[in-house]
């Protein structure tokens, strides 16, 4: 069973908050971007990487792949998993993946999005899949840095 010690949905992936903050305050020490387009995408590949500065091994994996590779993960890796969207964090939990909890710390504004917290905004898909991963027991939460209190989305999407 992979030793997933933070789960967390930045349409950002990785910059300098989750290199500084969120790793650090939870001891990873593997991070995986969860996310088809950039797995293959080198030279995002490089950019993104490049925030981490060779702190710790980064990969970049399609939800397909990180599906196929995470069950057997070294249980000494404590495994930082990074999405760009709830949808792929949904891709996983249905995939048997287990997340306790998933932080959600910006999704851009669009047209067309719903504001639920400063900084996300959602679409009635991504919306669904939060309310998906709720239902199925995954605690959703809020929150930019870890210094901050946490929100529930509970709070603001009320289940079906």
């Amino acid at each position: 069973m992979p030793n997933i010690v933070l789960s967390r949905v930045d349409n950002r992936l990785i910059h300098g908050q989750v290199a500084t903050n969120w790793l650090k305050n939870y001891a990873a020490n593997f991070c995986i971007v969860v996310n088809d387009r950039v797995a293959q995408d080198p030279m995002e590949q490089n950019l993104l990487s490049m925030a981490i500065a060779n702190a710790m091994p980064v990969r970049f994996f399609t939800v397909e792949k990180t599906l196929e590779l995470l069950p057997g993960a070294d249980p000494r890796r404590k495994i930082a998993l990074i999405f760009e969207s709830p949808l792929d964090a949904l891709k996983l939990v249905e995939g048997g993946i287990v997340l306790n909890e998933l932080n959600i710390g910006n999704i851009h504004m669009a047209e067309g999005k719903e504001k639920l917290f400063k900084t996300v905004y959602v679409n009635e898909a991504e919306k669904a899949a939060i309310s998906e991963l709720m239902k199925r027991g995954v605690h959703v939460e809020y929150r930019m840095l870890p210094s901050e209190n946490s929100a529930d989305f509970a709070a603001v999407i009320k289940e079906d």
